[in-house]
Formats: structure tokens, sequence, C-alpha cells
């Protein structure tokens, strides 16, 4: 059985897929210390030279944009024309390991890993991310909620590849913001981190919001109940209305990082902050 594979289209990786299981590598920065001490556990599909996965532009036939399976963390912190509800990405984008992880690893790639602690998580959540999906057979497309189904647990089927994410229109409005905090400033793990989407109406009140809340559950979680209190509120009102009990659905462990009730505690004032920044422009 061949061990190692180098692909440069989509067809002729599904097509690879189909007849095998394969262990997938892109940009490599979960794929080798993942490894640790041991060997690969299976032959390894190498789908970096697949230009098609590259890149992040306008899907304008979807009415969203379009992030490639191999675009980087720092591909997307240089791209100037995305709109403003993007920031929170981008600052997610920042706190990925170092620069040199960076320049490497790929957005999608941090999905695929599906750890608790993903740092793009909270923030394609509340841009409505949907992800791609492709066999042999079909293309199909699902909400980031719904392919994240635990710890480093996804819904994606041996025979697929992720080739991309779509962020649709209506959840590129407003202004949004991200938080996080960990032991240290960089190349941390998080404690608990925040992402918000704030769009506001023509009399200045909330119009829609979208809260997400990462490393305090298996999976990162929506606050929708803090959602919909926020529909209405002024700018000047936005962050003093979550509390403990919009948190309810959160889930944290007690860890060498932090006991449960201290990351829920980070979790709130993160929230607070997240909010506060999404809209200190117009309060």
């Amino acid at each position: 059985m061949e061990r190692y594979a180098q692909p440069t289209s989509v067809k002729e990786a599904v097509e690879l897929l189909a007849a095998d299981a394969w262990v997938m590598l892109a940009g490599g920065t979960d794929f080798y210390p993942g490894l640790g001490e041991g060997p690969v556990s299976g032959p390894v599909l190498d789908i970096s030279r697949i230009d098609a996965l590259r890149g992040i532009s306008r899907d304008n036939d979807n009415a969203g944009w379009r992030i490639g399976a191999l675009a980087t963390w720092t591909q997307l912190v240089r791209k100037d024309d995305l709109p403003a509800a993007f920031d929170c990405l981008k600052q997610a984008a920042v706190e990925v390991g170092s620069v040199q992880i960076q320049n490497r690893a790929t957005i999608v790639g941090n999905l695929c890993n599906a750890s608790p602690a993903a740092d793009g998580v909270p923030a394609l959540l509340v841009l409505n991310a949907e992800v791609e999906l492709t066999s042999v057979h079909a293309t199909r497309r699902m909400a980031l909620s719904e392919f994240l189904q635990g710890n480093r647990q996804t819904a994606r089927r041996r025979e697929e590849i992720v080739t991309g994410v779509f962020i649709p229109d209506d959840a590129t409005q407003g202004s949004s913001a991200f938080f996080k905090l960990g032991a240290r400033r960089y190349l941390v793990i998080s404690i608990a981190m925040v992402a918000a989407r704030i769009e506001l109406d023509a009399a200045g009140l909330v119009k829609t919001a979208a809260v997400s809340v990462g490393a305090c559950s298996v999976v990162a979680q929506r606050l929708s109940d803090l959602e919909k209190e926020l529909i209405g509120a002024s700018p000047e009102d936005i962050s003093s209305v979550p509390d403990a009990r919009h948190l309810d659905c959160l889930s944290p462990i007690d860890d060498v990082r932090a006991p449960a009730g201290y990351r829920l505690d980070a979790a709130l004032e993160g929230v607070r902050r997240a909010l506060a920044a999404c809209v200190e422009d117009r309060s």
C-alpha cells in the first residue's frame, strides 16, 4: 500500500480517500506534534499542493466569503478587503501559536483538529460559518456547530475532504471582537475565550447579536439566551446585560490550566469586554 501521496487536485484527493483510509496533512502544525515519539498511524495524504484549496475570496454565486482549506492565519490577517465583522477572526488569528505557526497553520486544520480550545472556532461561530465537505459523490455544507461533535471529533466522513469554510453575507454585518485569557501572553492554550459580533439598527440599538465562548465546553458554544436579550439594547448598556445565568450552557472542566469556576468567571468577564469592544466607538 502506498504510504504517502501528494495530489494536485481535489478530484485526485477524493478518489484516493474513496479507496483507502488516509491520515490528512495540510499545514502540519497539529499533525507533527500529535505524533509525539510514535510513528504515523496510517498512509499520509498531503493536500498542500492542491491550488484550488488556496485563498480567501468572495463567493458571489452564494453571497458570501470562502476560506479555502489551505488558507493560513497569516493570509487571513493580511487580507485587507474583508468586512469589519471579520475582525474577531483576525484577532483570534494572531493568538494562534507563534508567527511561524500562523504562517503555516491553516484555518480549516484548526477546525478539523477539533480541540475544545481551538482559537478560531468562537469567531467562526459568530460568523455563522459553514463547513464544505467534498467526496467522490457530492459536496455538502453544514454549520460549523454541527461539524464539531466533541473533543477531537467532527462530522467528516472518512471519504471526505474539508475543502473550505463559507461565511454568508448576512453574518458579515456590524462589528466584532475577540477576547482570550491564558496563563501567559503568547504560545498558550486558552483558559477561556470569547467572540462577539454586534450589528446596530438605524436608531443605534442592537439589531443582531452573536456571542460564543470557547475552552469552557467540549466544543465552543453560542450563548443564544444572551443574544436574544441583547436585541434592542443601547451601546451604553450592552456590557451590563450578561450575567452568570447566560453561561448555563457551558460545562468547563478543572485541569492544570484553571479550575472550572475560574473559567466561568473569566468567560463572563470576557463576554463583557468583547461586547464593549464591539461598540466602543458608538457608546
